[in-house]
C-alpha cells in the first residue's frame, strides 16, 4: 500500500516509501493543474509509486473541478494508458 499525501504549500503530491521521498510537482493556474515533474528514487522504481502519485493527483484534480496539463512525459503516458482520465485533459 502506497500512501500519497497532497502538500499544497509545496505544490506537490508526496509518497514516502522505505524512508525515501517520491514526488509529483504541479503548478496551478486558471483552474488548470500542470503536472510538470515526477520523481521516484531509483531504489523504488518499478513498484508503482509514480502511478500512485499520478492517480492521486488526477483524483484531486477531478474532485476540485480542475483540468490537467501533463507536461511531464510520465503523466502524459499515464493519461494515454488510462482513457478514463481523458476528460481531465486541458
Amino acid at each position: 500500500m502506497i500512501t500519497v499525501l497532497h502538500n499544497p504549500a509545496a505544490t506537490r503530491f508526496e509518497a514516502s516509501v522505505d524512508g525515501l521521498l517520491s514526488v509529483a510537482d504541479y503548478a496551478l493556474r486558471d483552474r488548470v493543474m500542470t503536472l510538470h515533474h515526477t520523481f521516484v528514487p531509483t531504489a523504488l522504481r518499478g513498484r508503482g509509486v509514480a502511478a500512485a502519485l499520478v492517480q492521486e493527483a488526477l483524483a484531486h484534480a477531478r474532485a476540485q473541478g480542475l483540468k490537467v496539463e501533463p507536461s511531464c512525459s510520465y503523466v502524459a503516458s499515464y493519461m494515454r494508458r488510462h482513457p478514463e482520465t481523458q476528460d481531465l485533459h486541458a
